[in-house]
C-alpha cells in the first residue's frame, strides 16, 4: 500500500484516520538488531519510524530530540531509523554502519537505498517521521524537526487508549547495540596546527586531542570523554567539530550537538550562538578566526548561516544566510546557504563549503557571497577541469595552502581535491580516503583528517583530473500543475487556541530554486493557503509555516505559548497534467 495522498488529513491526530502501516522492507538490510524486524513482530508497541540520511544535519537533530522520548517510553515504544540516501555514497552500507555508531542512534535502523520505504510512506523531505499504532496502523505523520512535543502528547495517547484496551506490550525493544572498537581516534572531524602541536577534535570521543606533530602520538586530552555539557577543568562535549585559535592563545570549540562555542584556556567556558529569530538549534560545525574583520566565524551548519562572534564584546551576529536552504549569491543577508560545514580565511576572503549543494564559495570583506563550484542542492558528483563545470560530493572541508590554492575534503567521495583560482580550475590531489573531513598543512605536508578509518594521514599527492559524470540525486519528486493550491494544515492541540491578541497567529514564507520556477505566490503571508503560479520544469520549493497556539483556560492569567515552525524543501516538477493541490501537515508543539 502507498500512502499518497492519505496521510495529508484535516488534523493529525490518533483516533481520525486508521491506515495499515506499510511493511518494513529494504534492499540494505538491518542495523542494530539481531533479526530483520517487522511491524508483525512489533504488534503491541507503537513504533515510530524516522526517515533520515546521515548528511542532513536536520536529521541530526532529530536523532538527538527522540533521545529523551525513548528514555521515557522505553517500555512501550520502538523508534525504527529508515535510512533514506540523498548522495551515492550514503547509498553504502559501510557508510550507513559508520554513520549509526559515528551519531550514537540506540534504535535499529532498515537500510534503505533504493528508497522504497521512502515511497511507500510518500515521504517528501528529510528528514520525516510516522507514529505506527499498536494495532499497526498509521496515526500521523510529520515532517522536520521539533516535532517532540506533538510526539509526545500522540505517543501518550496511544499508550493510554491501548492499555486499556489491551493491545499494548510492554517489555525491552529489539536494539542490540554493536560491539565497540577502540581507536586513538574516533571519527576525528577537524584539526589545526597550533606551536609545535596538532589540536584534534575527536567527535566520536567527545574530545579535543594534543598530539605530536606526527599525527599519531597523543600528549593529553581535554574533556572526559564522556557525551555531555559541562564547563571547568574537567569539560564536556558533544561531537566537537571545528577548532580555531584566537590570538589571546585561547582555543575556540565547534560543540556540535550542544549548539554552542566552547572557549579553552586554563579552563573551558561556553558562548551561547542565539540570534532573535533563529532557531537555538544552530549544529556550529567549524569555526574560524579571520582577522579581516576580527570576529570568530561559525559555519552554523543546521541553520544555514554564517554567523560572527566578537570575543572582546561577546555579541554574535549574523554574516550570510537567510535560514533558507539553497545556492544563491550576492549580497551576503539575503543569500542562501546550504549547511556551510568548512571555513579558511584568506586575506579579504574566507573560503568555506556548503556540503548540501556540494559548493565552493566565498564571502568577501565587503558582505557579498560568491560560488566557484557547485549548481544546486541535487547536483553533486566527481568531476575536475575548469570551476564551473567541476563537481564535489558534500565537501565538509576547506584548507588553504602555501600557494594561495585551495584544498577541499572531498568527504563523500573519498578526494582531496584542489581548486588554483588564478587558472579557475579543479584537479584531485588524493583519492581513496575514508571520508576526508578537514586538512591542515604541516610544514611542506598536507595532513587530512580521515575520519571514517579514525585517523589522521599524510596521502601521496599524485595530481590527476578526473573526468566523472555531473550527477543529480535520485529523490522522489511530487508531480504539482502550473496553478497549485499549497495550503499547510495546522490544528492547535487540545486545551490550545491560536493567538491572535497582537496581530496574525500563522505565518507562511514561499520561494523556490531555482527562483524563476515561481512566477507568483512567493513571499510571506500570514495565511497557510496560498495559490501559486509555477513555471514548467523542476525545482525546489522552500516553504516555512508557523503558528502561535496559547493556554486556552480563562483561569489561566498568564498563559503559555508555544510556537510550532517547520520548514520543508519539497522537490517538484511541474506538468500541465499535474495535481493542483499540495497539502503539508504542521504539528503543533
Amino acid at each position: 500500500m502507498n500512502l499518497a495522498g492519505v496521510l495529508v488529513c484535516n488534523r493529525v491526530t490518533v483516533s481520525q484516520f486508521r491506515v495499515r502501516a506499510p511493511e518494513l522492507t529494504g534492499r540494505g538490510g538491518w542495523l542494530n538488531t539481531a533479526e530483520p524486524l517487522s511491524l508483525r513482530q512489533l504488534r503491541g508497541k507503537v513504533v515510530i519510524l524516522d526517515f533520515w540520511t546521515f548528511c542532513c544535519a536536520n536529521c541530526l537533530h532529530v536523532l538527538d530530540e527522540l533521545r529523551p522520548l525513548e528514555d521515557k517510553y522505553r517500555d512501550v515504544l520502538v523508534v525504527v531509523g529508515v535510512h533514506s540516501p540523498k548522495f551515492a555514497h550514503e547509498a553504502d552500507h559501510a557508510a550507513v554502519t559508520a554513520a549509526v555508531e559515528r551519531y550514537e542512534v540506540h534504535h535499529p535502523v532498515l537500510d534503505d537505498p533504493d528508497l522504497g520505504l521512502w515511497r511507500q510512506y510518500a515521504v517528501r523531505a528529510w528528514p520525516s517521521l510516522a507514529v505506527i499504532d499498536p494495532e499497526g496502523y498509521v496515526v500521523a505523520q510529520a515532517a522536520g524537526e521539533g516535532q517532540v512535543s506533538a510526539l509526545d502528547r500522540i505517543v501518550a495517547q496511544l499508550v493510554e487508549k491501548h492499555d486499556a484496551k489491551g493491545t499494548l506490550r510492554r517489555g525491552d525493544g529489539p536494539y542490540v547495540p554493536p560491539e565497540p572498537q577502540p581507536t586513538e581516534l574516533r571519527f576525528p572531524a577537524k584539526a589545526i596546527l597550533v606551536d609545535d602541536h596538532l589540536l584534534v577534535a575527536d567527535a566520536g570521543h567527545h574530545q579535543i586531542v594534543e598530539m605530536d606533530l606526527d599525527g599519531e602520538t597523543v600528549r593529553r586530552r581535554i574533556g572526559t570523554g564522556d557525551r555531555g555539557h559541562r564547563d571547568g577543568r574537567e569539560p564536556q562535549f558533544a561531537e566537537p567539530n571545528g577548532l580555531t585559535q584566537l590570538p589571546d592563545g585561547d582555543i575556540v570549540v565547534a560543540d556540535t550537538a550542544n549548539h554552542v562555542l566552547r572557549r579553552v584556556g586554563t579552563t573551558t567556558t561556553t558562548v551561547p550562538l542565539h540570534i532573535d529569530g533563529v532557531p537555538d538549534v544552530v549544529s556550529p560545525w567549524d569555526v574560524a578566526w579571520w582577522p579581516a574583520i576580527e570576529r570568530v566565524v561559525v559555519a552554523a551548519a543546521g541553520v544555514h548561516l554564517l554567523l560572527a562572534w566578537d570575543p572582546v564584546a561577546g555579541a554574535v551576529t549574523r554574516l550570510a544566510g537567510t535560514t533558507t536552504e539553497g545556492l544563491k549569491d550576492g549580497p551576503a543577508l539575503s543569500g542562501w546557504l546550504a549547511q556551510p560545514s568548512g571555513l579558511a580565511p584568506d586575506g579579504d576572503r574566507l573560503w568555506f563549503v556548503d556540503s548540501e549543494t556540494s559548493a565552493l564559495r566565498y564571502l568577501d570583506a565587503e558582505g557579498n557571497l560568491h560560488t566557484v563550484i557547485g549548481e544546486g542542492l541535487f547536483d553533486f558528483g566527481h568531476v575536475d577541469g575548469p570551476a564551473g563545470k567541476a563537481r564535489l560530493q558534500h565537501p565538509l572541508g576547506v584548507t588553504l595552502l602555501p600557494d594561495r590554492t585551495v584544498a577541499i575534503s572531498d568527504t563523500y567521495n573519498g578526494a582531496l581535491r584542489r581548486y588554483d583560482p588564478a587558472a579557475d580550475e579543479v584537479s584531485t590531489l588524493a583519492t581513496d580516503l575514508a571520508e576526508p573531513s578537514d586538512a591542515v598543512v604541516v610544514g611542506n605536508d598536507v595532513v587530512v583528517v580521515e575520519s571514517a578509518a579514525h585517523r589522521l594521514v599524510r596521502p601521496i599527492a599524485d595530481r590527476t583530473t578526473i573526468a566523472g559524470s555531473a550527477l543529480r540525486t535520485q529523490r522522489p519528486v511530487t508531480d504539482i500543475a502550473p496553478r497549485t493550491t499549497l495550503t499547510v494544515t495546522f490544528t492547535p492541540p487540545p486545551g490550545r487556541k491560536l493567538d491572535e491578541r497582537y496581530g496574525p497567529a500563522t505565518r507562511l514564507s514561499v520561494t523556490a530554486s531555482p527562483p524563476e520556477l515561481l512566477g507568483a505566490g512567493g513571499g510571506d503571508t500570514a495565511q497557510l493557503r496560498r495559490d501559486l503560479s509555477l513555471r514548467p520544469g523542476e525545482g525546489v520549493l522552500h516553504i516555512t509555516a508557523q503558528a502561535a497556539a496559547c493556554d486556552d483556560d480563562p483561569a489561566i492569567d498568564h498563559p503559555a505559548c508555544h510556537v510550532a515552525r517547520q520548514d520543508w524543501g519539497v522537490p517538484v516538477r511541474v506538468t500541465a497534467d499535474g495535481p493542483g493541490e499540495l497539502r503539508l501537515v504542521l504539528l503543533g508543539e
